[in-house]
């Protein structure tokens, strides 16, 4: 099926649902159309990526991955290049398999199984499947072709033999979570590492380089697609749309790899040199098996593909217990000193912050549609509208993602509320267009501190508001048949200022990862009105009291610490670089005294098959 001397590859990228591998299944078949020799579907596109302790039950065997898929279809005699989780009695993979078309059913040409299991930030694929043990070219109708998935590119190594090994193209399936949407990028930046992997691969050993990435939001993690093909010089061929599900199809001329290959011999030199190299690196390990350079734990932290940063970890609650929204600050410790390869941060500049407010409005947009719809199948969503900017840029992202008509906006004031709150509410949400209701919750709270806490505290009596807001909302949701969409921002989850099991509760939040100097910017590219955006920020539940009066910082001065602190920059070292030590003492306390208020309940673990110990399932599977 090569057209006029050209092999033709459609890189199918899908939205697979979690865990369904019926519904999966008809998905792949729904794409398996004429016009293509080969298509290539990402990484873990059976069952979607983040499964966790579900691999094993989603596992197939290769004679059951066969059987599922059915008889080819009549009009399409296409190869498939599928990824899936294998099992067989040695234990779970991450694999790809490429198939073709036989009589009745596909046949297994060959199976790659995932070597490099990345384990660090939000990845634990070695807790979760066997690492492959082999990389090696095969041949097939169109040639002679290697498979790869994700981070198996990202080591010089794999590449390096399926080229030896008489491979002109690779192809690898993705699923790599969008990561870093700075300014000037006009996508994310793990896509841009991506493209610097892929092309240096291909130019540095004459083939193409093919990925095919996964699209569309699991628990909160976005895959943004955005698949792409090389060419043996480098260049990059074609490229999928951000976010969508699509197919992609690009023409690949084998003469090419001639052709580049006898202008940039760096293979040939690579055989040439290899058996000089290859005693080289048996002499580099040891009798033990360990390299000389030092032996390294499975899950250790490695250098990552950018966007993979981890924040520091661990933490207590603080003394005085309870649930207080402040919480008392207890400690001044911060994460071990950074190394001289960490960027150096500037205590005058914002810049480490700066989004890209276009491309954060796609990828929220899309992460709403994607979690209200496809993960819990609803088509409506809830919202409590304060008057705030956090409440306004998700209000009108909603409506964005789901239409104004789908979207129900509830003022919920109390006494104390200020009447500007209240106007500015009624702003933003008659100028998108929303369902507006306004539900006083005065009289509730007030009935209770009158027949039973008369002498409540003025921040009690503000939690008692916050949870009361946050009642209401759940239980209109109930009758609405509307899911709650949350509106906190990564500042107050960090610093733990917001009202624990109130504020938090909604089960998605599109602005949770957003620090809120970068909720500002984003709310000025949306068109909020600017009384809105301009005014200080103030959770409202106290009057004349503002967040920076209860912080002791602004944000502009605390969101860069909390960032460069996420880094892994300690106490010291930004005092070190200019930073006034007693902002970055009181950020350091508050984001350490208050780890508990970001994780769910604390439970006795009594058994071996402990929730979210031993039993782990993701939030949407």
């Amino acid at each position: 099926m090569i057209h006029e001397g050209r092999l033709r590859v459609r890189l199918c990228q899908v939205k697979p649902r979690k865990g369904d591998l019926d519904a999966n299944v008809a998905l792949v078949r729904s794409m398996l159309r004429p016009g293509a020799d080969i298509l290539v579907f990402p990484e873990t596109a059976l069952t979607g990526y983040f499964v966790e302790g579900a691999a094993t039950e989603l596992a197939l065997t290769r004679d059951s991955l066969v059987r599922r898929l059915g008889a080819p279809p009549e009009d399409c005699g296409s190869d498939v290049v599928l990824g899936f989780y294998e099992k067989d009695t040695r234990g779970v993979y991450n694999s790809m398999a490429y198939l073709t078309p036989g009589r009745a059913r596909y046949e297994v040409v060959h199976i790659h199984r995932k070597v490099f299991l990345p384990t660090y930030g939000l990845f634990e694929e070695s807790r979760f499947v066997e690492p492959g043990r082999a990389v090696h070219a095969f041949d097939t109708r169109f040639g002679r072709i290697g498979l790869l998935v994700c981070e198996d590119l990202t080591h010089s190594l794999t590449a390096a033999i399926l080229a030896l090994s008489g491979a002109n193209v690779i192809l690898c399936g993705c699923a790599s979570p969008a990561r870093g949407f700075g300014p000037a990028l006009s996508r994310p930046a793990n896509l841009v590492a991506w493209d610097r992997i892929a092309s240096r691969a291909a130019s540095e050993h004459g083939v193409f380089v093919l990925l095919s990435q996964l699209a569309g939001s699991e628990g909160g993690k976005l895959f943004a697609g955005g698949s792409s093909a090389w060419g043996p010089d480098g260049r990059l061929l074609a490229r999928g749309p951000l976010f969508d599900q699509c197919a992609t199809t690009v023409d690949l001329n084998p003469d090419q790899v001639t052709r580049v290959r006898a202008e940039s011999p760096y293979l040939s030199d690579l055989t040439t040199a290899l058996p000089h190299l290859l005693r080289s690196l048996e002499n580099s390990w040891t009798a033990d098996g360990n390299p000389l350079g030092g032996s390294r734990p499975r899950r250790a932290v490695r250098p990552r593909v950018p966007g993979d940063e981890a924040g520091p970890d661990g933490g207590k609650p603080p003394a005085s217990g309870g649930d207080t929204e402040r919480g008392k600050e207890t400690g001044a410790r911060g994460p071990a000193a950074p190394d001289a390869k960490r960027p150096r941060p500037d205590s005058e500049d914002l810049e480490a912050l700066a989004i890209d407010p276009e491309l954060v409005e796609t990828a929220l947009v899309e992460f709403i549609r994607e979690e209200v719809v496809r993960r819990r199948d609803f088509s409506r969503v809830v919202i409590g509208v304060s008057g705030g900017v956090d409440s306004a840029v998700s209000l009108i992202l909603a409506c964005k993602a789901l239409g104004p008509e789908n979207v129900f906006a509830f003022r919920l004031p109390y006494a104390t509320s200020s009447p500007d709150s209240l106007e500015h509410a009624r702003l933003v949400i008659s100028s998108v267009g929303a369902h507006e209701r306004t539900l006083s919750i005065t009289g509730a709270v007030d009935a209770y501190v009158r027949d039973h806490e008369p002498e409540v505290t003025a921040m009690r009596r503000g939690n008692l508001a916050a949870r009361q807001r946050s009642l209401i909302l759940f239980d209109q949701s109930a009758k609405l048949g509307a899911l709650p969409l949350g509106t906190g921002n990564k500042s107050e989850r960090l610093l733990g200022y917001y009202t624990w099991h109130a504020d938090d509760s909604p089960p998605i939040n599109p602005l949770g990862d957003l620090f809120k100097t970068q909720v500002w910017a984003l709310a000025r590219h949306l068109g909020v009105p600017a009384e809105i955006v301009d005014k200080p920020a103030s959770a409202d539940l106290i009057r004349g009291v503002h967040d920076e009066d209860e912080l002791g910082i602004s944000y502009h001065h605390a969101d860069p610490v909390l960032h460069w602190l996420l880094q892994g920059h300690d106490v010291e070292s930004l005092v070190g670089m200019g930073f006034r030590r007693d902002e970055v003492v009181t950020v350091w306390r508050r984001l350490s005294s208050t780890h508990w208020k970001r994780q769910l309940p604390t439970v006795a673990l009594l058994s071996e098959s402990a929730i979210g110990h031993w039993y782990l399932r993701p939030v949407d599977y």
